[in-house]
């Protein structure tokens, strides 16, 4: 987990007290709140794990949209209910946990079925709510991923007709589209982990504390993985080797 520098840490610690205030409705962040490039990271994570270099070009308003809209579904859902999670939103923690990258279907079901609650009920109304929520971010995320894709496929033709493009111009470009086809697909293996884990869940569900609740969270599910192919919009893996260098 990166916490940054203790300066970063001690805005952390200042922001707790105010976590409750700083959210908006429906746990979305104050629009007032938001800055620039607060996901920036988002990209920033996808190169390094595959040994690229930053581009030096700063974001399109389409790719800054598209780093802000995969973050929740990028973000496991228990997560979201962290003490942490709202600064994660501001971009404030920096924080990174392993686990978002390598989403294990076996965490989710822990960290729902373990709740203490009095009901079993509110088990399957947090599941169906959690599966909801990522079928409503997915139409969203996928229409800014096909934008910035068709903006790139348009970058790439036109750098045949730059009449002067420097080495150091051309790898930030294409470091730059390989970066936005990274952050697509790593959002399309979260949402195929996220699937598994929700239905893995919902088995543990119906054999422990068998419900009529189990049929909707069952059709939500269905359609969950109806719009999930909504986003494979790239190859994997979408990597360049000349980006490398």
């Amino acid at each position: 987990m990166i916490l940054g520098t203790p300066r970063r840490r001690s805005r952390i610690a200042l922001c707790i007290p105010l976590i409750g205030c700083l959210n908006g409705d429906f746990g979305r962040v104050r629009q007032s709140l938001v800055i620039d490039d607060i996901h920036g990271w988002v990209g920033r994570e996808a190169l390094a794990r595959n040994g690229i270099p930053e581009s030096e070009f700063r974001l399109t308003d389409e790719e800054r949209l598209l780093r802000d809209l995969a973050y929740p579904l990028i973000e496991p859902p228990y997560d979201r209910q962290r003490w942490f999670a709202v600064l994660s939103e501001y971009g404030l923690s920096q924080i990174f946990l392993e686990r978002w990258y390598s989403f294990d279907p076996g965490d989710y079901a822990e960290e729902l079925l373990t709740q203490e609650t009095r009901s079993a009920s509110t088990l399957y109304v947090r599941l169906t709510d959690d599966i909801r929520n990522d079928i409503v971010r997915i139409g969203p995320f996928a229409d800014i991923a096909r934008r910035v894709l068709d903006l790139d496929a348009k970058r790439e033709k036109s750098l045949a007709f730059v009449s002067v493009l420097s080495p150091e111009e051309l790898l930030d470009a294409r470091r730059r589209m390989i970066e936005n086809k990274l952050i697509i697909g790593w959002v399309h293996r979260s949402l195929l982990d996220r699937a598994k884990a929700y239905h893995f869940t919902l088995e543990r569900l119906v054999i422990s504390t068998p419900s009529g609740l189990a049929v909707e969270a069952e059709r939500q599910w269905t359609l969950l993985k109806t719009r999930i192919a909504q986003v494979q919009l790239v190859p994997a893996p979408p990597i360049a080797a000349v980006v490398r260098k």
